[in-house]
């Protein structure tokens, strides 16, 4: 009963988003049919499934401006929220509800902290995640170079977001984590030998950025991923228990 009662308030916020969520009108799927390729792949189904999650991340998120932007279109919800979604869309119910606001930079932005320019960050603790909209822009521009910022970036919440304790966490599979941390160790390695991967060089840094690094090729250039190294993208496969290719067809 005690456990009842201490969810009831936020059973009554998540009441109160259902109610005021704004469903995804013919423009909005519009942005989407012409620039995410991957809400172009998907079938009528899982379309209808995305929409209602995106529509749910928007109205759940506060999109806030930052530096010189002084508004958030719709669109810039759009693409953004997009992203989300499709890097946990194997996970049913998952929103990421420790992340609930998103800051948007027109450009690389400059930290206090660190003395150094930024193109993204996401902070646990605050519960933000922190975008250049230009650096995510050409993310999309160029969509099989294995660079996209915003996956990047939601590949770090959705990690963290499995860290965390609320009642969104420990989602991994164990093993699954197990197996693909085992490979990606291992080509961490390759990567500070020098040798050739399809991987770039900042990926090595430790297994968080690694993990972020292979979120990009897994959404991105996933044929190509699947060639250079079959087992490390089943790996993903299982982890985020989805597969680009699979829903493309």
């Amino acid at each position: 009963m005690f456990k009842l009662f201490k969810s009831f308030p936020g059973l009554i916020q998540e009441i109160r988003l259902l109610f005021g969520i704004r469903p995804l009108e013919k423009e909005d799927v519009a942005v989407l049919e012409r620039f995410f390729p991957y809400f172009q792949n998907l079938n009528a189904k899982h379309k209808d499934e995305f929409k209602d999650r995106l529509a749910y991340f928007i109205a759940s998120k506060k999109f806030i401006p930052r530096g010189e932007l002084r508004e958030i279109s719709r669109e810039m919800k759009l693409l953004v929220g997009a992203t989300a979604v499709m890097v946990t869309f194997g996970f049913r119910n998952l929103k990421l509800k420790n992340f609930s606001k998103i800051l948007l930079y027109p450009d690389n932005y400059y930290s206090t902290i660190n003395k150094t320019y930024h193109q993204g960050e996401v902070n646990p603790r605050l519960g933000i995640i922190v975008i250049s909209w230009k650096s995510f822009v050409e993310g999309f521009l160029v969509p099989n170079n294995g660079i996209n910022l915003g996956i990047h970036e939601m590949a770090h919440a959705l990690k963290l977001e499995n860290q965390i304790q609320n009642e969104e966490s420990n989602f991994f599979n164990s093993g699954a984590w197990q197996q693909y941390e085992k490979l990606a160790k291992n080509e961490i390695l390759k990567i500070k030998r020098n040798e050739d991967s399809i991987f770039r060089p900042s990926a090595s840094k430790n297994i968080h950025e690694f993990f972020a690094v292979s979120l990009e090729s897994f959404f991105e250039i996933p044929q190509q991923f699947k060639a250079y190294h079959p087992e490390l993208y089943k790996s993903l496969v299982y982890l985020l228990q989805q597969d680009p290719l699979v829903l493309a067809k």
